[in-house]
């Protein structure tokens, strides 16, 4: 069909932005020499386009997903497994991931675990526990996240800041994908909730957006929309997701034991011989 065809498009140009190290970057091949930083004009922010972490989180799951859907999707399981062995080799010593595109530990985080997990790696897995524990230790009373921008040069700030939806749904989003739905979790969905506003969406002041770490910050409008509502969706869903697990567990059981039920029930109703 026309969808599948623009589908494997997309996944031809998407393998075809894979650096040599397995990573992706944002708009480039391989631009990380790092001697155009040195030019003269170049006083303000990056000249270059190294791989990132949330980048090539994202190519990840985008792959894993269209692998999982469309049986002749054609992903190149090779380059794919080089991503994420990438990702997995890019996590940092406390089990956050950084992040370039927004800010800043929460927003790499938010994309590595789901991706990790698309990828097939088991939520048990250690890679997966670090993450999930230092998203716990950052929680902020409210229940919410927040990260200042300082981070970026400044670690003292780093998943340190006044929650925001952006920041809170990025968290949420690794959480639930590591099947962690318990009191954090819903702490944090409960935050987004609370703080929707009566139009449906959420006031987001800080700039949680990334341009250039240190030096150029963003404010992308949609972050504080289009964030809650895929966290607040893929919480519905993990939900009942469980619930039919447990229905499912519940039924099976039952069906194990209607033979031994049965045989009560016959036992019980024989006649003794005369």
């Amino acid at each position: 069909s026309s969808t599948t065809a623009a589908l494997q498009r997309a996944v031809v140009w998407t393998e075809g932005m894979q650096c040599s190290d397995g990573g992706y970057a944002a708009f480039d091949v391989d631009n990380t020499r790092k001697l155009c930083e040195h030019l003269p004009f170049c006083d303000f922010g990056e000249v270059i386009d190294p791989p990132s972490a949330d980048v090539t989180a994202h190519a990840i799951e985008m792959l894993c997903h269209l692998r999982g859907r469309f049986a002749d999707s054609d992903i190149d399981d090779a380059a794919l497994d080089r991503a994420v062995r990438w990702l997995l080799h890019s996590q940092e010593a406390d089990g956050s991931w950084f992040g370039r595109w927004g800010s800043n530990y929460l927003y790499g985080t938010g994309a590595a675990v789901p991706a990790l997990i698309a990828a097939g790696i088991n939520p048990e897995d250690r890679s997966i526990q670090r993450a999930v524990a230092w998203l716990r230790s950052a929680q902020n009373p409210d229940g919410g996240w927040g990260e200042d921008m300082r981070s970026y040069d400044d670690l003292s700030y780093k998943a340190k800041g006044e929650s925001t939806a952006s920041q809170t749904a990025w968290a949420l989003l690794a959480l639930i994908a590591a099947g962690d739905l318990n009191e954090t979790t819903a702490k944090g969905i409960a935050w987004l909730a609370d703080t929707q506003r009566e139009d449906g969406t959420w006031d987001e002041p800080w700039f949680t957006g990334t341009g250039f770490p240190g030096d150029f910050l963003i404010n992308y409008h949609l972050y504080r929309d289009v964030f809650p509502v895929t966290a607040l969706g893929r919480y519905v869903t993990a939900l009942e997701n469980e619930i039919a697990q447990e229905a499912a567990k519940e039924a099976a059981q039952e069906s194990a034991n209607e033979p031994a039920l049965e045989a009560t029930r016959h036992s019980q109703t024989a006649q003794p011989s005369v």
